[in-house]
């Protein structure tokens, strides 16, 4: 690669902002083999759709042992007819009713984190509500204790970061629950699961203990990202931000655009899973592919002013939630969780601004674009 475009994966000013590096990417690479990540990058929208959506030639299982037993058995690693099996179990139990009859307890939940941030004049607001909040629900929809959530905020962070040891932390926590869940059964997700039948076949203990994993885990990161994000693009877009102000109906098509500009997973792992071309490159089989959906997200050729935040923009086909038989399943819970966080934030605290004085941390991984921290005037 040339100078002038650098992929530096833990430099902090390219994880706030490597955007221009994907429109260069996008321009004069958009397929590109990186030796040191030994992975395929594809950076625009239309090969992006592609690589995620076509199953038989991009797998999501990888070819290499993984090294670990716990968390190999979710919906992100697996293929048909595996992978339909799975998400047909899980779609019977995580059903959008169980979602809609959250809105109420999600509500609830926000204004307790709300009253406790009103004590203050300024506060971290990934750590007073953007991060809380979502650990909160996905611990009630799973029957989990609060009690755990520092202990699940930190395990969750590090099964992004792929640390066998908050796996196996993890996943020792969930298989002792559901222990007790099969002999005493709750009103919650993972007894229904344990109950959850297809074709005669149950789902395996590690199927349960994993699609826990991916929940907890997906559902705890997407959120706190993308209401912290939201906060961030408004900071960044004043008019904008006072449109939304003005009209809060506009709400929805702002946090689908907030999805888009910054979008909270970059991007995805496959597997080629025979030679296959794209676009002028021959991709042997057995290589690993990393579809940049943060990338296709601002590619200019399919969005007008791709590098514009426009809260009202109108078509939005992104994918941020994936694409094809992978689209996140825990989609509509983080659109709702987002809705009632941000309407309420931005209701119950108008003069709400993020202090400029304090320095953005970004996370330091790659695979998330969010902040360490958020420092907010109330």
């Amino acid at each position: 690669m040339t100078s002038d475009l650098q992929f530096l994966p833990t430099d902090p000013q390219f994880l706030l902002n490597p955007y221009s590096w994907f429109a260069k990417m996008r321009q004069s690479a958009p397929i590109f083999y990186d030796k040191e990540w030994q992975a395929w990058m594809v950076f625009r929208y239309d090969d992006v759709e592609r690589v995620s959506s076509e199953w038989k030639t991009f797998s999501s299982k990888s070819p290499q042992p993984l090294g670990r037993e716990d968390f190999t058995q979710s919906l992100p690693q697996t293929d048909p007819p595996k992978h339909q099996s799975l998400r047909t179990l899980v779609q019977k139990v995580f059903t959008p009713h169980r979602v809609e009859a959250m809105e109420s307890r999600i509500t609830e939940l926000t204004h307790e984190l709300l009253d406790q941030m009103k004590q203050h004049k300024q506060v971290d607001l990934i750590q007073a509500f953007s991060s809380p909040l979502p650990i909160f629900v996905i611990g009630e929809i799973l029957g989990v204790p609060v009690d755990q959530r520092s202990d699940f905020k930190r395990w969750s962070d590090g099964v992004l970061a792929s640390d066998p040891t908050a796996i196996k932390n993890m996943a020792d926590y969930f298989r002792q629950l559901l222990k007790e869940r099969q002999s005493h059964p709750g009103q919650d997700l993972i007894s229904d699961l344990i109950a959850a039948y297809e074709e005669g076949e149950k789902l395996t203990g590690q199927e349960v203990v994993d699609f826990c994993i991916l929940l907890l885990t997906a559902g705890n990161e997407t959120t706190t990202n993308l209401i912290t994000n939201t906060i961030w693009c408004l900071h960044e877009h004043p008019d904008e931000n006072q449109r939304l102000r003005n009209d809060l109906s506009l709400l929805p098509s702002a946090i689908e655009e907030v999805l888009r500009y910054y979008s909270p997973v970059t991007f995805l792992n496959r597997f080629t899973q025979v030679e296959t071309q794209i676009g002028d490159q021959t991709i042997p089989t057995g290589q690993l592919v990393h579809p940049w959906l943060a990338s296709a997200n601002r590619d200019e050729l399919h969005f007008d002013n791709a590098s514009s935040f426009i809260i009202d923009r109108e078509p939005n086909k992104h994918f941020a939630f994936g694409n094809g038989i992978h689209f996140c399943l825990g989609a509509p819970l983080t659109r709702l969780e987002a809705k009632i966080g941000v309407k309420a934030l931005l209701e119950e605290f108008p003069n709400l601004r993020v202090d400029s004085k304090e320095p953005l941390k970004p996370l330091p991984n790659i695979r998330v674009h969010g902040l360490e921290s958020l420092s907010v005037l109330l």
